[in-house]
């Protein structure tokens, strides 16, 4: 089974470290990420700009908003797809991104979603 896992974290504490501390606790990421990738089982991994937008329908037409969509104390940072036979192995495997072991000061965690596929699309891989 496939997991969505999203890493989330707290923009005000974040904004709030000196750039040494921020420079501190970033430079420990490429070590936990390389764990996380020697694993086998991280199929994507991307970190997320901002701010995003949203496609919802509006009249019978598509419209397009620009975010933030909600005020809220965390934002998802990033997001990583992992494979793992079972929610124990899920959390085993997420618990080596940086976000489950560091930023425990910015408020840096993990959301993990299992993922189901409804329909595979010929010629896709899921």
């Amino acid at each position: 089974m496939k997991y969505l896992c999203l890493a989330n974290y707290k923009p005000a504490d974040m904004a709030a470290l000196s750039p040494a501390d921020r420079k501190a606790l970033v430079s420990q990421c490429p070590a936990k990420d390389a764990e996380l990738k020697a694993t086998g089982q991280l199929r994507l991994s991307a970190s997320l700009g901002g701010p995003a937008f949203r496609l919802q329908p509006r009249g019978g037409k598509t419209t397009v908003a620009d975010g933030p969509f909600a005020e809220a104390k965390e934002l998802v940072g990033g997001f990583f797809i992992i494979e793992a036979d079972s929610r124990e192995e899920a959390v085993r495997i997420a618990s080596l991104h940086p976000a489950a072991t560091l930023g425990e000061d910015v408020g840096w965690n993990i959301d993990i979603h299992p993922i189901g596929f409804f329909e595979q699309y010929p010629g896709k891989a899921a």
